[in-house]
């Protein structure tokens, strides 16, 4: 009963105490503790991040067990006992027990460690939203605990709005940054140019696939042009 009173009450928390962030987990150690389902989510959404990812259970799924086969991720085969935070970064509660999840949620709250509580997002210090990505296009999605299923909603909309174009696209607006910033030029100057790249029709010349990447002549010359009508 202590343990459900904790939970309905960190579950009335107005979700709008979540600052969203992005977090750097390269070579970070991350912990998942469970190996079910819930579990395997987690963690292949942490594998592209190059974290140090921990999965702590006495089983594992077919799949989590091919990742650590081929060692993309270390497995603890036992469960979860106080102590095994030590060191990390993050962690996943995501086991399908009340009891483990809130023990983890303390230890890790006592040691300052972010978690999260796969069953109850009013005990997490973070959450993970649904999250579509196109190269350096990453767009977040939550819908403050209304539901998974409105989130893979809105997400398959931002996938058909947002398309592969705009991997490309932001490619090449970071390669113009680049050269731009190697310039040396004035911050207005930078922010100006900067700001006509956007105003082009790039992505339309993307999506009819008649874009080229642009030579350092030609970088060079748009550049030179639009300093003169500054």
């Amino acid at each position: 009963m202590r343990i459900q009173r904790f939970i309905a009450g960190r579950e009335s928390e107005d979700m709008e105490h979540y600052t969203p962030i992005y977090v750097n987990t390269s070579d970070k150690s991350v912990l998942v503790i469970g190996g079910g389902r819930v579990a395997e989510r987690k963690v292949r959404g942490l594998l592209q991040t190059e974290a140090r990812i921990t999965v702590v259970s006495p089983l594992l799924t077919p799949t989590l067990e091919q990742l650590h086969q081929e060692s993309r991720i270390e497995w603890i085969a036992r469960s979860y006992r106080n102590g095994d935070l030590r060191g990390a970064f993050l962690v996943y509660a995501a086991t399908d027990d009340l009891h483990v999840n809130h023990a983890v949620v303390q230890e890790a709250e006592a040691g300052a460690i972010l978690v999260n509580d796969a069953m109850s997002s009013g005990n997490s210090s973070f959450i993970t939203p649904s999250v579509v990505r196109r190269g350096r296009l990453s767009i977040a999605i939550s819908t403050a605990g209304a539901g998974p299923a409105a989130a893979a909603e809105i997400r398959a909309l931002l996938e058909q709005q947002f398309g592969d174009e705009y991997e490309t696209y932001l490619d090449f607006l970071h390669q113009m940054r680049m050269e731009i910033k190697s310039r040396g030029l004035p911050p207005t100057v930078r922010s100006t140019l900067l700001r006509r790249l956007t105003e082009m029709d790039i992505l339309d010349t993307i999506r009819t696939g008649q874009f080229q990447w642009w030579s350092e002549e030609k970088i060079g010359n748009w550049i030179s042009r639009n300093q003169e009508e500054m």
